[in-house]
């Protein structure tokens, strides 16, 4: 039955269909296929400055000599901090080399995260979360709030100053906070369109607004109050000897 169809109405001849991500898609050539341009190509130099390569050589000692390999997400991730947010082929060689794996197996990696930008980024990179949980708390007007906050921009598109960048993305693990988005390594939850303008607005200012939810809860409890542990815990917890306390 139509009526039975998901996110398709049927008028007369004309079929319309509400997509799922508005988030351009991306060519499956563009995701995993490099081409050189002036801004990203193997000539151009990188290499872990002092205290990254510091961090680099403490991150593989964790493992043994032979599968030394095994750090390759830590470092990519270390050097896309490094370059300013995204991964380039240069930081892949780079890595590659570190490691002595062949640049094919750092290649297969970075194209497979999707936490590895392949393209350069804002200063800011806005995440925001459209999955079913979020969905349903209004996650569509955030991410409508936050595209005209920063200028009218559409998701996967970077601000005219370069400040900010904007995708929407899967589950980011806040389901209990939702709606949500992240920027940077921060979490912003518990989101209304009007929050979300002031922490975008906030950012704009150079400021950097506090992390967590932004209606009053400290992290996901109740919104009704305690609903148990009302109490101070009886036993050995509240008898413990001095040392342990």
């Amino acid at each position: 039955m139509l009526s039975r169809i998901p996110r398709v109405v049927i008028s007369r001849n004309l079929v319309r269909r509400r997509f799922i991500s508005s988030t351009p898609s991306k060519r499956s050539d563009a995701l995993f296929v490099h081409r050189d341009t002036p801004y990203n190509n193997p000539k151009i130099a990188f290499e872990f400055n002092a205290e990254n390569l510091k961090r680099a050589e403490e991150i593989i000692s964790h493992y043994p000599p032979q599968y030394k390999k095994a750090a390759v997400i830590p470092l990519l991730d270390l050097g896309q901090r490094q370059n300013k947010g995204w991964t380039s082929i240069s930081v892949m060689n780079y890595v590659a080399n570190l490691l002595g794996m062949p640049p094919m197996r750092v290649y297969e990696v970075a194209t497979f995260y999707t936490m590895f930008n392949r393209e350069p980024i804002g200063e800011h990179f806005v995440q925001v979360c459209t999955t079913t949980p979020c969905m349903l708390r209004g996650s569509t007007e955030i991410l409508n709030a936050a595209c005209e906050q920063l200028g009218g921009i559409k998701p996967g598109q970077t601000s005219k100053d370069g400040k900010f960048t904007i995708v929407e993305v899967e589950c980011q693990g806040a389901c209990s906070n939702a709606p949500m988005l992240a920027v940077g390594d921060d979490f912003y939850e518990d989101l209304t369109p009007a929050t979300t303008k002031k922490i975008l607005d906030a950012f704009k200012k150079g400021q950097k607004p506090k992390a967590g939810p932004q209606s009053g809860r400290h992290t996901s409890e109740n919104s009704a109050g305690l609903t148990n542990l009302t109490t101070k815990p009886y036993g050995p917890g509240e008898f413990c000897l001095p040392e342990f306390q």
